[in-house]
């Protein structure tokens, strides 16, 4: 639990600094998409739907324009007009002509009607007398009282087994300009939805053509298709009376649909009397979004692990840096004071649990204050080190080497009885007689005195280093440069 604690109080702050950058990152990819979503809607709504609506609107428009001058070619004809004169005598004339004008351009149908007799005449001959109490032939009259000279409207073709077909109904004048007829082609509901399928492909929207109430007439193939009535689609039965409003200018919309929201750009056809209607998922549109979120985040996750790495790398390193400063003498590099109370307090835990003895040394350097002011505290310094090399060479790896103060220097050495402490005592004394210490100075002559002691259980740090304090004050009196045990 210490330990914990312990980690948790040296961490929290870098914790919290990575928190930070988790919330940063993330604030800010999540800020990018969301404006990036709504930009992509606002374009999609304001732009690409109403874009796609007004393509379509064109590709109709190009088609009809083509039967629209075929009807207009048939109205003008004198010879349509000189056989409605004339009489109506020869129905196998005008039946080969409207036979050849729907085989030569490629039309469902063509046909006249006569105004003076209300015959309707078609590639067959005559289909039928025309009546004001039919309701099917209403048409007829609304192009004989209109002030147009054409309209385009969408019946069943009694001459094709009710087929729904789109008609180019043209008003027929005599030389004189007083009506006689009318006269035009039909073309099939399959070039609106050839139209539609192949802008759907393009595009990637459903497409379909709705009547004023909301009859689904025309829709594209595949599986985005449209049938039945908008009151029957849930979410757009919600806003069918937005779209059903009559107006040519797009009206841009938005409803869900199975948890998606797909957006609608409905307009008003009059030449159809139909409403187009252009919808899209906005998932499709925000996918790529989504990757560039989920990127932002995974490229700023990294970041944030290289920052925190680099962070506790430099933290740990100072840290070390520092622990070494508070722990070590900067002259020898040996162990300084303050921390040999904590190991001091570990190998005597070791020695109790284990039941081995633990011995310590207190060296003195004789005469180190002569050595300074004869050589000059650079040389005193360079002994201090070489001392302090020496310990390490010859100690074991787990005894510890402590600069006491000064040229003091309290050794600790596990595992090893007063005896055993005294042979290694020995050894060192016998390696500093033998050579110079330093071997720019090989005049020099450097010896120590010590004092030797066994810990006894129990004992603190200060009552040992008294014991072995007392022993060195020993070996200072009876002449220096000499062992005492305590």
């Amino acid at each position: 639990m210490f330990r914990i604690n312990f980690a948790w109080r040296r961490y929290r702050l870098l914790l919290w600094l990575g928190l930070l950058l988790v919330a940063g990152f993330f604030a800010t990819s999540l800020a990018s998409y969301m404006v990036s979503r709504d930009l992509v809607r606002q374009t999609l709504v304001d732009q690409s739907l109403p874009l796609t609506g007004d393509t379509i609107y064109s590709e109709i428009q190009r088609d009809v324009l083509r039967p629209t001058f075929i009807s207009s070619l048939m109205a003008n004809d004198t010879f349509v007009r000189d056989w409605i004169l004339s009489g109506e005598q020869d129905v196998s004339q005008i039946a080969r002509y409207l036979k050849e004008v729907k085989e030569k351009y490629g039309t469902i149908s063509s046909f006249l009607v006569s105004n003076r007799t209300g015959n309707y005449y078609h590639a067959e001959g005559l289909l039928k007398k025309v009546r004001e109490d039919e309701t099917r032939d209403i048409w007829f009259y609304r192009v004989r009282d209109m002030e147009e000279d054409y309209e385009m409207n969408v019946d069943p073709d009694l001459a094709n087994k009710d087929t729904i077909t789109i008609f180019i109904n043209y008003r027929i004048y005599d030389y004189q300009g007083n009506f006689i007829g009318a006269t035009g082609v039909g073309l099939t509901l399959d070039t609106l939805s050839r139209i539609i399928s192949s802008m759907q492909e393009r595009f990637g929207r459903r497409i379909f053509f709705v009547d004023d109430k909301g009859n689904i007439l025309v829709s594209g193939q595949g599986a985005g298709a449209h049938f039945g009535s908008l009151h029957d689609w849930p979410g757009l039965a919600q806003i069918a009376p937005q779209i059903l409003n009559h107006q040519s200018q797009p009206t841009q919309l938005l409803y869900q649909r199975d948890g998606q929201s797909v957006v609608v750009s409905s307009r008003y056809i009059p030449e159809l009397k139909w409403h187009l209607i252009v919808e899209q998922d906005e998932a499709p549109e925000f996918l790529p979004l989504q990757r560039v979120f989920w990127l932002n985040l995974l490229v700023s996750a990294a970041i944030t692990l290289l920052v925190m790495w680099v962070i506790l790398y430099t933290v740990n390193r100072f840290r070390r840096r520092l622990e070494e400063m508070a722990a070590t003498d900067s002259l020898t590099r040996l162990l300084n004071r303050q921390a040999f109370g904590f190991v001091f307090e570990q190998a005597v835990h070791e020695s109790g649990r284990s039941h081995k003895p633990l011995s310590a040394l207190l060296l003195d350097i004789d005469y180190f204050k002569q050595i300074n002011d004869t050589y000059g505290h650079g040389v005193g310094d360079q002994v201090l080190r070489r001392m302090a090399a020496l310990f390490k060479s010859v100690l074991r790896e787990n005894d510890i080497v402590c600069r006491w103060g000064g040229e003091e220097f309290f050794i600790l050495l596990r595992d090893c009885s007063r005896e055993d402490a005294l042979v290694l005592a020995q050894k060192l004394r016998r390696i500093l007689a033998s050579q110079p210490l330093l071997p720019t100075h090989p005049q020099l002559q450097v010896t120590f005195s010590l004092g030797l002691v066994e810990h006894r259980g129990g004992e603190t740090l200060a009552q040992l280093f008294d014991r072995a304090d007392k022993a060195l004050y020993q070996a200072k009196s009876a002449g220096r440069d000499r062992i005492e045990v305590a």
